[in-house]
């Protein structure tokens, strides 16, 4: 296979699929998009009550292999409004209070976007006595409304969810950034999987599932009720995980895994080793670079949901090094991303019908 297997229709859905927003609970605009891209790689494809989208390869085979990321993004909630126009916020996943002072938002109501700001106080009123970090109960958002009645009238209202403006750019034509990279970006990985193998008439002896899932960012949700509805026999999940190469980061705690390395495998309970074996074996024969991490209880990702449901799965994770995780900054080598691809299109080639992963037979 080619080194460069990003085309630049796909590049294209990548930017569209990363400028759309898709806060956890909300994801439904994002899931249209990618099913749409999808489709013509598939021969069906379900949706779920609550919006995961799973396109489906060999959908009568009874041995079934799942392919998954998530499609949410962090976001906020309005949570309470002053009387004199200003909102104040509530999670919805795990928003990064600190780097929104500045920031412009967009405020999704019924009556369409709203435009607002994160205001913080200018330097020139603050001194070391009033001096402030930004928290949760004092940063704000700002619409231009004189008080909560034209805050209201805007369609603003106690539950309206907010996400940054922030869009996508290529930094120095080697990195991916943006919002959200956590994680669409795994699920356009999935998606290019499922391209690959339809323009390289790749037979499959078992039903691939490409799975998209929603609501991981508060809990690994949408994976949870997915796992039961297909109920496969293996599941390779991707996900990000940190550049530790960064300032300000511990590698002792984080560990060492970089932007441009190769994806990273992770060891763990979660992980079937036997899987994980089979993914090592075959970036070993394809030459493909790989990272190692060790996780102790939890990966923290889908792999969790998947391996631990439906009596075990056989389950692996292969992640993506990523840069400024939670911020409007998010950073991904290109490489790393052709890279994941390439693991997850390869080891899916050597997975047999029926493939035993057992330790003891």
């Amino acid at each position: 296979m080619a080194k460069n297997i990003i085309t630049k229709a796909s590049e294209k859905f990548l930017i569209e699929y990363l400028n759309n927003p898709s806060p956890t609970g909300f994801e439904s605009s994002g899931q249209r998009l990618w099913l749409n891209y999808i489709k013509p790689f598939v021969d069906t494809h379900i949706v779920d009550t609550y919006g995961t989208v799973v396109g489906v390869i060999n959908p009568e085979a009874k041995y079934k292999v799942v392919i998954e990321a998530h499609a949410d993004e962090i976001s906020w909630f309005v949570h309470y409004i002053t009387k004199d126009g200003f909102i104040y916020l509530r999670r919805n996943g795990g928003s990064d209070h600190q780097i929104a002072p500045s920031k412009r938002v967009n405020i999704h109501t019924d009556k369409g976007m709203v435009k607002a700001i994160f205001g913080w106080p200018a330097i020139h009123t603050r001194t070391a006595s009033t001096e402030k970090s930004p928290k949760l109960e004092n940063i704000f958002l700002d619409c231009g409304a004189s008080d909560k009645d034209e805050v209201e009238k805007l369609g603003i209202h106690v539950g309206c969810v907010v996400t940054y403006e922030d869009e996508f750019m290529i930094l120095n034509k080697k990195y991916y950034v943006g919002r959200a990279l956590d994680n669409r970006i795994g699920g356009f990985m999935i998606a290019e999987v499922a391209r690959l193998l339809k323009e390289n008439n790749v037979n499959l002896p078992f039903g691939l599932y490409i799975t998209n899932s929603v609501q991981e960012e508060v809990g690994l949700r949408g994976a949870q009720m997915i796992v039961d509805t297909i109920r496969p026999d293996v599941a390779i999940v991707t996900d990000v995980c940190h550049d530790t190469g960064t300032p300000m980061i511990d590698k002792i705690k984080q560990g060492d895994t970089k932007c441009g390395a190769g994806p990273v495998l992770t060891y763990g309970p979660a992980i079937q080793n036997n899987l994980l074996d089979l993914i090592i074996s075959t970036a070993d024969k394809n030459k493909i670079p790989f990272q190692r991490a060790a996780a102790s209880r939890a990966t923290g990702t889908d792999t969790d949901a998947f391996a631990y449901n439906t009596g075990g799965v056989a389950s692996s994770l292969i992640s993506l090094a990523l840069r400024y995780m939670h911020t409007t900054v998010e950073t991904v080598h290109k490489e790393d991303v052709e890279n994941v691809i390439r693991l997850i299109y390869e080891s899916l080639k050597k997975i047999k019908n029926n493939h035993d992963f057992r330790y003891l037979k």
